[in-house]
């Protein structure tokens, strides 16, 4: 059997507070979303951003996570020209969802919402720079 490396909840946090610290730093309001290897949410945390940012936060992680890549690259292919993209189940074509990585193994992503696409990038990278 081969072990595999997991984000607790102590990463997770980590995490966040770096995205946090980024978002502060911007004067954005922002939902964070971080979920696990499984696609499961484990941490959220929301402040002063709009209600309907949490389900665009998650699904950007979930999407990051299953991609294994950022969601920028999805939007970025719509963008110029391929909506074939917005077909594919799961798919969230908006910066803000970056996979979490550790010792080279996915295990588990970031999803940004609550300001503009790229600024929602911004805070997700700043996140995503966190893992250990």
């Amino acid at each position: 059997m081969k072990q595999k490396n997991c984000i607790d909840l102590a990463t997770a946090k980590t995490v966040a507070a770096a995205a946090q610290q980024s978002a502060d730093e911007n004067g954005w309001d922002m939902v964070i979303a971080i979920v696990d290897d499984g696609g499961h949410l484990m941490y959220l945390q929301r402040e002063r951003a709009q209600l309907g940012s949490i389900d665009v936060a998650v699904k950007k992680a979930k999407a990051a996570l299953l991609f294994r890549r950022p969601t920028s690259v999805f939007a970025d292919r719509v963008n110029n020209g391929q909506p074939g993209y917005l077909e594919m189940p799961g798919i969230m074509p908006l910066e803000g969802g970056e996979p979490l990585t550790y010792e080279g193994e996915i295990v588990g992503a970031i999803g940004i919402s609550g300001a503009k696409a790229n600024e929602d990038g911004i805070v997700a990278r700043a996140g995503a720079a966190a893992m250990p």
